[in-house]
């Protein structure tokens, strides 16, 4: 799995139109906090179990994917955690071009518990749109 910081991601993206965006976020995240244009919402687990289902997951990437697992597939979530769980069992079921976005959408808590302060998508000034 490559790391690739936000903008190298938004730079990736728009060099490779054939990379598969993929944001693992609940629904509810993708839909209010915001997210980048043109990303896939697939979770990686969602509410109320916030248990993952590997499978399931690789499954639905694999249709997004249309069946080829050489598409490059770049995943994203709240703080580049998540991601790699996802990006493990993309790489398991044989994915080869799998990429994380470090810090993620809205990135670590700072020292007040605020997110969006010290990195992420958006405080980097990335595109991004929301509900």
């Amino acid at each position: 799995m490559r790391h690739l910081t936000p903008k190298d991601a938004w730079a990736f993206v728009q060099a490779r139109p054939d990379a598969l965006f993929v944001d693992v976020r609940m629904e509810i995240e993708y839909l209010y906090v915001g997210h980048p244009p043109g990303v896939v919402n697939i979770p990686w687990y969602e509410y109320p179990e916030f248990t993952p289902d590997a499978a399931d997951f690789v499954a639905q990437v694999l249709r997004a994917a249309k069946g080829d697992k050489t598409r490059p597939v770049v995943l994203l979530c709240r703080s580049a955690k998540r991601t790699l769980e996802a990006g493990a069992a993309l790489e398991e079921a044989g994915f080869t071009d799998v990429v994380n976005v470090l810090e993620g959408f809205e990135g670590e808590l700072d020292e007040n518990m605020h997110r969006g302060t010290t990195g992420g998508w958006r405080f980097h000034g990335l595109p991004w749109e929301q509900m």
